[in-house]
């Protein structure tokens, strides 16, 4: 099943089209109308109305639908990281816009600048392209129950080339990171970087990092500097930053993961649901064996 997420700038108006052209991709919840439809779509989980099992030309299709405005926030400030985790993959654009387009610049570093900041000195390609791409699976309830456990190595391996061309530009530009042979890297730990690294971090997880630092500290009885690079840096050389980001990005992702997935039982309807909910824990045993 290809997965299509649309961007519309007036989700109201463009459900009100699509109900009346493509009734049969809604479920019962159509009854209401467009404007709770797009009211669904916006106030809960992470602002995607999903149709899944779609037939279109012969092709099984599941689309989401999100407004513009919710996709750039998301890519920029990792609000819920449900949309902005699937940009860190490859994916194909079938229509360019300016705003979700630069958008996702940002959104494709501030990939590469958590990964960088969990990864040791030297690592390989596919390690930092597996960190990248699990960044929103940290949290995702489906990852314990529901999903291939291997998953994130296998869309990596699967797609290589396209991460490679996705993010080589990214990493190139980068002055704390030299690029070594054979698919190797190796990244500069001095303090001054890595603190710039997490002065830059999206904003939902720079203060949710935040928040993490100053409970260990106050734990431990360390002084947090009240200069903002001081801090920064302090941060960035504490042994403790993984997991920082990494209870961070639990706490981003876990509730619009189970938000999300509990509306999907109403936008798709009983019988997708199931549907749906079956094939994955197919995958997921098939995968366990």
């Amino acid at each position: 099943m290809l997965d299509f997420i649309f961007g519309v700038s007036h989700p109201g108006h463009w459900h009100a089209l699509n109900m009346h052209q493509n009734p049969h991709h809604y479920s019962g919840v159509r009854m209401l109308g467009s404007s709770t439809v797009a009211a669904l779509q916006d106030k809960v989980g992470a602002g995607v109305y999903f149709n899944p099992y779609v037939e279109i030309d012969g092709v099984m299709i599941k689309y989401g639908v999100v407004s513009i405005d919710k996709l750039c926030k998301d890519l920029i400030d990792w609000k819920t990281l449900y949309l902005a985790g699937r940009m860190h993959k490859p994916v194909k654009i079938l229509r360019d816009d300016a705003r979700v387009r630069l958008a996702n610049q940002v959104n494709l570093t501030e990939a590469v600048r958590v990964a960088l900041l969990t990864l040791p000195e030297k690592f390989s390609e596919d390690e930092l392209f597996e960190r990248i791409a699990g960044i929103s699976y940290t949290g995702d309830f489906r990852m314990i129950v529901g999903e291939n456990p291997n998953k994130i190595r296998n869309i990596v391996h699967a797609q290589l080339p396209h991460f490679h061309r996705l993010y080589f530009g990214l990493l190139d530009d980068l002055p704390n990171v030299a690029i070594l042979s054979n698919g190797q890297y190796q990244q500069n730990l001095n303090p001054h970087f890595r603190g710039l690294m997490v002065q830059k971090l999206p904003t939902t997880l720079y203060r949710k990092v935040l928040d993490e630092h100053r409970i260990h500290s106050v734990r431990n009885k360390v002084t947090v500097p009240e200069d903002k690079l001081e801090l920064h840096r302090q941060i960035a050389s504490s042994p403790e930053l993984t997991q920082y980001i990494n209870t961070s990005l639990r706490q981003i992702v876990a509730g619009p993961a189970m938000s999300q997935s509990v509306k999907g039982i109403f936008t798709a309807g009983p019988l997708k649901t199931t549907r749906y909910a079956l094939e994955k824990l197919l995958k997921w045993k098939q995968a366990k064996q």
